[in-house]
């Protein structure tokens, strides 16, 4: 049988195509992981916002009585806390953890939440990806 020069490299692009499929498919799981986690993320920093507004507008009704409403309604970390509770109950949405702080006029609140995200298995072992947000808030009143 004669052999061709050319037979030695026969079959030689097959690993070639199959690593390229490899890294593509890689590519489009990366691209559908990431893109889930930005949602969550945006998810969370949707209802931290929310959980903000509400609490800077909850004012404490003894002090507005007692002192008036100056250039901004003054806020407790109680009512703060009681409003952001009461936002988040409302939303439907699931925390796994979330905190209120103010220093009288501006309410900072923090909300965690740890998701699965789509190919969690292939990225993070599977693990949930913890998705934290900040959200701070003033209400403003004529002064």
């Amino acid at each position: 049988m004669l052999h061709r020069p050319d037979d030695r490299e026969r079959g030689s692009t097959l690993p070639f195509v199959l690593v390229c499929w490899l890294v593509a498919a890689l590519m489009a799981f990366g691209a559908i992981a990431a893109s889930h986690a930005f949602l969550e993320q945006q998810e969370v920093q949707s209802v931290c916002d929310g959980a903000a507004l509400a609490a800077a507008n909850q004012a404490d009704e003894a002090a507005v009585y007692a002192r008036g409403v100056g250039t901004s309604l003054p806020l407790t970390r109680a009512t703060a806390q009681a409003a952001v509770a009461d936002q988040l109950r409302s939303g439907g949405t699931q925390l796994d953890a979330w905190s209120a702080e103010t220093d009288g006029v501006e309410v900072t609140v923090r909300c965690t939440r740890s998701v699965d995200i789509a190919f969690g298995w292939l990225f993070l072992a599977g693990e949930p990806l913890e998705r934290t947000a900040t959200a701070s808030a003033r209400a403003p009143t004529l002064g």
